[in-house]
Parts: structure tokens; C-alpha cells; sequence
């Protein structure tokens, strides 16, 4: 990605010039301004009459048509002890997932203001709008190995506001990250809730070919009268078997209490796989894997017999026309346990097959 910096360096005009150089490092500011933008075109084989996608699909969720699934533009600023970012954007990704947010806030992709607080230590504590510390997808199409997201990734937080402190050990080997938060992908508290939520996130990098992680979220997503506690956590790894081959593999499950003070909960689960093959340094393959069982509906609800216990398979190819230009192309089936799916003639089916090609462009 290329970016446009702006440099500035804070120097006293009566310090002389040995006292300048030695104060530029610590006194460099950077502003960056970047930006991203992925149109799309998808054909689904049921070809459900409102052009709609089923609705836990929340990236690149409408069919037949050619529509711009993000489009940000973004500001950074950086220096020694400070940072911030300020992203807007459009888009069907944030049409669906910012619709409980009120007027402007819809279009705040990224928000958040941070502070360096040891000298000697790279240990921040930042406040806002960030992208969702859970998983490893991210709203971002060209960031992923995958052109749409798994059924995990849409069905859990793609962004979160609240607090954080987060500590990386020197060498960049270990992160820790610990996060007081609104909620379960919110901006703004839901009405009538007064319970903050809590996560953490712990990534090991013993190599550059290795990332472990492990995410979690604790909190009551609903009204206090309802009060539900939600109990979440991510597990993912990472792995470059070579140049060429690479692998990912996540396990996420979830529990929330039946109702309010109960010792009895309801659990949801997804297990995924994904490999890459990086045919040239221009052309991939990349193969998906993926299952999600929601019985009780906690996160997807259907009404169905057996509730949403669905496969779902996918192959990827992308070629990157110029360094920050890429097409892709996925073919993708979900099959499920019970007939969920809607097709035109508003009838229900187990299947939902469909197509879908992508260009994407950041600078």
C-alpha cells in the first residue's frame, strides 16, 4: 500500500544544530492518509427475490448486482508516545453491520486515540472505535486469504469500541492485550444496558512463519432486566509451511446463559480450515473448509428443527493485476442440516451455492 506521509520535526529555531539532530527522532511526527476500496459482482444460485443474501451474511451480502462491499478513506498519526486513527466509510459491509447505530456513527469504520505510558516498554493504552480483536479476518477484503468471510468471521465482531492496554514484548515475539468494551460489536450501549463487557487477546510469534493466538470475550449483550452472560473464545493458528503453502486453522465456541441467573447455557461452535498455495508472486489458490453449529440459535437464529448446523466449502483464486490492485473470484456452498435457505420461488432449501468476483484497490 502506498501512503501519503506528512513529516514534521519540532525543533526550537534557537537550538543549535547538533541539539536538532539529536532531538529528531524523538520529536518526528508522521500523518498518513490511505485508503482502500472493493467492488463486487455475486450470483446466487437460489436467486432470492429481494437480491439479499441469507441474513448471516454480512460481507458482500447482496446478489445479482454490482455493488461496493468497503470504501475508507484513513488518517494516522503517529509519533513517539502518541497515535490515532480516523477512518470513514460506505459500503454493504457497513450498511449491515452499523445498522443498530444511530445517524453519523454508521459511518465511522475506525475511531481511537492512543498513549504510550512506559519510557522503556512498548506499553499503550488506546480508546475508540478499533477493528475486532477476535479472529483472523478482518473487514478488509485484500487482508484476508479468502475473498468473502467465513461463517465465524460474519457472526462475530467485525469492530468493537472501548478501552485497551496492550504490551509488546521486545522482538515483537509476544502481545498482550487486555479490553473493557460497550459490547458485542457496538458503538453505542444498548438501551438499557449498564454492564460493561471484557476481552483479552494473547499472540505468540516464536518465528515469522508461526502465529498462535488467542482471543475472548465475557459480557451481557443485552437490557439488564434480561441480563444473559455471553462467554466467548478464539483460538487461531497460523503457519507459512513454505513459500508457497500456507495454513490457518480456528476453533471458536461460545455459551450464554439460558436466562437471567441460570446455571444453564446455550453453546454455539466453528471450526475452520484454510490453505493456501501461492502458484507465483502474482497468482494463489486458496481452498476453505468450515462448519457452524448454532442449535438454540444464540447468534443465528432459523426456527428450524435442528437449528443452523451448516457446512460450508469455498475455493479462491486471485491474481494481482499491479502491487496494490487484486481480482479474485470464489466459488462457495453452504449446506445445512435443515432447509434454511430461500430461494426466488420462496420456497426453503439446504443449499446455497454461489459465485462471486472482486476487485480491490488500496492506497
Amino acid at each position: 500500500m502506498k501512503h501519503i506521509i506528512i513529516s514534521a520535526l519540532l525543533l526550537s529555531n534557537s537550538s543549535p544544530l547538533w541539539a536538532q539532530e539529536d532531538t529528531v527522532t524523538a520529536h518526528r511526527q508522521s500523518l498518513t492518509i490511505s485508503g482502500y476500496a472493493e467492488a463486487y459482482y455475486q450470483y446466487d444460485g437460489n436467486r432470492p427475490l429481494a437480491n439479499q443474501r441469507p441474513g448471516f451474511v454480512y460481507s458482500h451480502n447482496r446478489n445479482n448486482e454490482v455493488n461496493l462491499n468497503l470504501a475508507y478513506l484513513k488518517a494516522s498519526y503517529t509519533t513517539a508516545k502518541v497515535r490515532a486513527n480516523v477512518a470513514l466509510a460506505v459500503g454493504t459491509y457497513m450498511n449491515a453491520n452499523y445498522a443498530a447505530e444511530p445517524d453519523v456513527l454508521k459511518l465511522v469504520y475506525e475511531g481511537n486515540a492512543g498513549l504510550k505510558i512506559a519510557k522503556k516498554h512498548d506499553l499503550w493504552i488506546d480508546a475508540g472505535i478499533f477493528a475486532s480483536h477476535l479472529g483472523f479476518e478482518s473487514a478488509v477484503g485484500k487482508d484476508n486469504w479468502t475473498l468473502t468471510r467465513s461463517l465465524f468471521a460474519d457472526n462475530s465482531p467485525y469492530f468493537e469500541t472501548g478501552a485497551k492496554i496492550s504490551y509488546t514484548s521486545p522482538g515483537g515475539k509476544w502481545f498482550l492485550s487486555g479490553l473493557l468494551l460497550n459490547g458485542w460489536q457496538r458503538i453505542q450501549r444498548l438501551p438499557g444496558n449498564s454492564t460493561p463487557a471484557f476481552g483479552h487477546q494473547l499472540t505468540y510469534r516464536p518465528n515469522a512463519r508461526l502465529t498462535l493466538n488467542s482471543g475472548s470475550f465475557i459480557g451481557n449483550d443485552k437490557a439488564d432486566s434480561l441480563g444473559q452472560m455471553r462467554y466467548f473464545h478464539n483460538l487461531y493458528a497460523i503457519y507459512q509451511v513454505n513459500k508457497k503453502i500456507g495454513l490457518t486453522a480456528g476453533f471458536d465456541i461460545g455459551a450464554e446463559q439460558k436466562e437471567k441467573g441460570s446455571n444453564k447455557y446455550n453453546t454455539w461452535y466453528t471450526p475452520v480450515l484454510i490453505i493456501k498455495y501461492n502458484a507465483s508472486d502474482k497468482f494463489s489458490l486458496t481452498a476453505r473448509g468450515e462448519y457452524y453449529q448454532d442449535k438454540a440459535g444464540v447468534i443465528i437464529a432459523t426456527g428450524s428443527r435442528n437449528g443452523f448446523k451448516t457446512f460450508g466449502y469455498s475455493l479462491n483464486a486471485d491474481y494481482a493485476i499491479m502491487p496494490n490492485l487484486v481480482w479474485r473470484t470464489e466459488l462457495k456452498n453452504l449446506s445445512s442440516k435443515d432447509p434454511i435457505f430461500v430461494n426466488r420461488n420462496e420456497t426453503f432449501k439446504t443449499n446455497s451455492f454461489s459465485v462471486i468476483t472482486a476487485l480491490a484497490v488500496s492506497f
